[in-house]
């Protein structure tokens, strides 16, 4: 990884490399922007410069990634990085040295140790333990400690902070002491989709860099550049699909990387939305549909209902594309190019702006956690309601 290698942000790169060549970095940092722009992996550039040990060359061009501190940050090794997120209580009780760790702190410990192979594999995961109650006490207490104590090696301590809008209430107090009294040789990073949620009085003691969504130019620059193997309709597929979300994109390129694209859970998740849409607009088969989203709701997680949705708005975007021009060929999902025509056919005048608003809707209220039952319900009524056959 380097500068150069960070898809899209050139900005904000531009901006953190011009900081660490004059010595002018900020204390602390807030890394804000949708999910899957790729803030933590800005966040992890940062800090691999800082410790990288191939000289000043690192400054001006980034890491390495061949040093070992550089090999160390990538597993999570290094000594004096501390990457933190939301994780279970249970991973943080006090064990008896001499005893065996107990059931429950040992099935934590391996959920926990899951989630950071699943960042090892794709740097724009944002791991989040689901039952945790957010970033603990324990845990800044555990910076707090760190802190006290110079880096191991030659670079600097970095502290890294996942969702910090999940912070504890009394974790945030600690957190905010700890920024107001900084010590010189610690350099915080804070990295959230959601700022607007993290406590105000840590928002303004740390310098915020915003994060844009990848643009599609971007992304398809680096497919082109990094996976030119793959052929241009599945390139347009992950395109479309990951709707400039690196982490679904990275996703999809780990499972075609292994033989398996038609595994890859996204497709099968598109492949239900698209069930779920013929049963919906099939007289008679309503109840169908809605016995569906009763079962989606259940099944699925957060992320993968976030899929389903983003799935029907790209069918729809095609519509709309075919509705216009017949003859368009460039579709997000060009495997369902019968499927496509068939519904320009049997619905000629659809309120394509109406259809994406509710879509965008429904995805935003999954994202603010409203019950996905309730959600995906009113969602088929409404959309039932602007689909009618011609």
């Amino acid at each position: 990884m380097s500068w150069q290698t960070i898809i899209g942000h050139t900005l904000q790169m531009s901006i953190l490399q011009k900081a660490v060549v004059t010595g002018r970095l900020a204390h602390a940092y807030l890394f804000t922007g949708p999910e899957g722009t790729g803030k933590e992996t800005a966040a992890f550039e940062l800090a691999k410069v800082l410790n990288c040990t191939t000289g000043s060359s690192a400054l001006d061009t980034g890491s390495c990634g061949t040093c070992r501190s550089c090999r160390d940050i990538d597993a999570f090794l290094h000594p004096d990085i501390e990457y933190v997120f939301p994780v279970e209580s249970a991973l943080l009780e006090k064990n008896d040295p001499a005893k065996a760790e107990n059931k429950k702190t040992a099935e934590a410990r391996e959920r926990y140790e899951s989630l950071i192979e699943q960042k090892k594999q794709n740097p724009y995961f944002t791991p989040s333990m689901d039952r945790s109650m957010g970033i603990l006490t324990e845990q800044v207490t555990a910076l707090q400690q760190k802190a006290s104590f110079m880096p191991v090696e030659k670079g600097k301590k970095i502290f890294i902070l996942s969702q910090p809008e999940k912070l504890h209430p009394s974790a945030a107090n600690k957190l905010l002491k700890l920024l107001e009294e900084p010590p010189e040789h610690v350099l915080f990073i804070l990295v959230s989709s959601r700022p607007e949620n993290v406590l105000p009085t840590i928002r303004s003691r740390c310098q915020t860099l915003k994060f844009s969504r990848i643009k599609p130019s971007e992304l398809d620059e680096w497919l082109e550049r990094k996976h030119s193997g793959i052929q241009n309709d599945t390139k347009r597929f992950i395109s479309g699909f990951s709707r400039g979300n690196l982490r679904v994109a990275t996703d999809i390129l780990n499972n075609f990387s292994q033989g398996n694209p038609e595994h890859f859970e996204g497709i099968a998740t598109r492949d239900k939305a698209i069930d779920y849409l013929r049963k919906l607009l099939s007289p008679g088969k309503l109840g169908e549909a809605i016995t569906t989203t009763e079962e989606l709701s259940k099944k699925l997680g957060k992320q993968e209902i976030i899929a389903f949705l983003g799935s029907l708005l790209l069918f729809f975007q095609d519509i709309s594309h075919r509705t216009i021009d017949p003859e368009w060929a460039t579709l997000n999902n060009p495997d369902l190019s019968s499927s496509v025509d068939r519904f320009v056919q049997n619905f000629t005048d659809p309120d394509f702006l109406a259809l994406s608003t509710i879509t965008e809707d429904a995805i935003r209220s999954v994202q603010r956690n409203v019950n996905p039952l309730l959600t995906l319900g009113a969602y088929s009524i409404r959309l039932k309601t602007l689909l009618r056959r011609s």
